[in-house]
């Protein structure tokens, strides 16, 4: 198979020479140029993509996005530079990273640019329709990592089938949305889902509101009454929570799992129904299981395919995604004008635990579009506690990746590239290619104890 060629235009030849370094390790061509004038000398139409800095001698990284118009362009801007990077992706560069950037964020991001817009290449020319993709675009699912990718494969497999599934995961990650996704990919999609919250229900009504019961069965049932596994009728029933379930109530539903029946309460006669179930917890029902406290026979007939969702802080760039995502819905529904995360919010969220999920996020996103004055949403505006950060990736875009530390931080980042060319560079150009001021810069050598480069008297 042939290697997807990359042109890669930088006028900076130590980040030139690292970003080439890796593309090239991980079997990519590339071809070099530090201009849009020296890029130009190429065939645009002969790359898979363009990776252009957004600053250039001469004509800006932009201007390729015009000049290329086959072929999609991927901006990098410093830190400093979110307003241009905006509106990069506005006049059509297909997705933009801030410098420094680690490295499985630019191979996770030109991998998914190179599958996309050869996908559309190929559907172009062949005129035919194209195939599903396993975005979760169709799913309302966010997420292209690997691992979602994998989840949304594996969502399309079980879908049409009748087996049950068990959604294991972390309380906030998302499993109701991967239930609804099961059922709208399936043959009952016509039909109703019913949602139901086992922790939510008290233990003494449980049984009732799952199953039915007839007119007298208890004191105020005064008419028969539906149970939730009816009203699912041909449809799907969505257990959450199946782990706290009460163990009478556990009888039961192995009974409809098993025969396909249900007795209301109070009933002496049972009833033939069509319905699939999907169940999900963040507990380990095993374990339960082991312990009597979730009934063994049971737990193997809800485990037919099991289906792990990866918490959110294991979906990589999935996490930033997701974020834009939501403070887009978050504004609309409050009715205000658009936000947009700072570069350094992008960090923060990028580097955060998230403990709570996909749930956490949201509630940061409403939290910061609330208390935001004006249009730029600032790490201190997302209320996340300090304490649950993840260490940060290498960073790269000035550092050369032969010499890099696996956990070296923005701080430290920083310290190394001024000391390595403040002998090269004036205070100005250090601080334009930190994308930062020379004021920003002053005040980050005093506070990190860098000492000025002396200067010839």
């Amino acid at each position: 198979m042939d290697q997807d060629h990359i042109l890669v235009v930088e006028d900076e030849a130590v980040i030139r020479a690292s970003l080439c370094r890796l593309l090239t390790r991980n079997d990519y061509r590339v071809t070099e140029a530090d201009s849009v004038a020296d890029a130009q000398q190429h065939d645009f139409d002969s790359f898979a993509l363009i990776i252009s800095d957004l600053r250039l001698p001469g004509e800006p990284g932009t201007e390729l996005i015009r000049l290329a118009q086959n072929t999609p362009v991927l901006i990098m801007t410093s830190y400093a530079s979110l307003r241009s990077a905006v509106n990069s992706m506005k006049m059509g560069a297909v997705d933009y990273i801030a410098k420094p950037f680690d490295y499985d964020e630019m191979l996770q991001s030109v991998g998914n640019i190179i599958t996309r817009f050869r996908g559309a290449k190929n559907n172009s020319l062949a005129q035919t329709p194209e195939a599903p993709t396993d975005d979760g675009s169709t799913m309302g699912i966010i997420g292209e990592s690997k691992v979602m990718q994998d989840l949304f494969r594996r969502i399309r497999k079980v879908a049409p089938t009748r087996a049950t599934v068990l959604i294991q995961g972390e309380s906030g990650a998302g499993k109701e949305l991967v239930a609804l996704a099961l059922h709208d990919n399936s043959q009952r999609r016509d039909a109703p889902m019913i949602s139901v919250n086992c922790a939510a229900i008290p233990e003494s009504l449980i049984e009732s509101e799952l199953f039915g019961y007839e007119k007298g069965a208890f004191t105020g049932a005064v008419t028969a009454r539906n149970g939730l596994v009816e009203a699912a009728g041909k449809g799907t029933l969505f257990l959450d929570e199946i782990g706290e379930l009460p163990i009478e109530a556990q009888a039961r539903l192995l009974r409809v799992l098993q025969d396909g029946e249900i007795r209301r309460v109070g009933s002496v006669q049972s009833k033939k129904i069509d319905v699939r179930l999907i169940a999900a917890t963040h507990r380990n029902l095993k374990q339960l299981a082991s312990e009597g406290l979730f009934r063994e026979d049971l737990y193997y007939r809800l485990n037919v395919v099991e289906i792990r969702l990866p918490p959110l802080r294991d979906r990589g760039r999935d996490v930033i995604l997701l974020a834009e995502a939501l403070l887009i819905r978050v504004c609309e529904r409050m009715g205000v004008e658009k936000k947009l995360l700072t570069p350094e919010a992008l960090v923060t969220i990028g580097n955060y635990s998230w403990p709570g999920n996909v749930r956490e996020l949201e509630n940061a996103m409403e939290r910061a579009a609330i208390l935001c004055d004006d249009e730029m949403i600032t790490p201190s505006l997302l209320g996340l506690d300090a304490h649950s950060r993840l260490s940060i990736k290498r960073p790269m875009g000035g550092v050369d990746d032969g010499d890099a530390p696996d956990n070296l931080s923005l701080e430290d980042y920083f310290q190394q590239f001024v000391l390595e060319h403040q002998e090269c560079m004036t205070e100005t150009e250090l601080a334009q290619k930190l994308g930062i001021s020379r004021k920003c810069l002053w005040e980050r050598r005093q506070r990190l104890s860098i000492p000025r480069k002396k200067t010839a008297s």
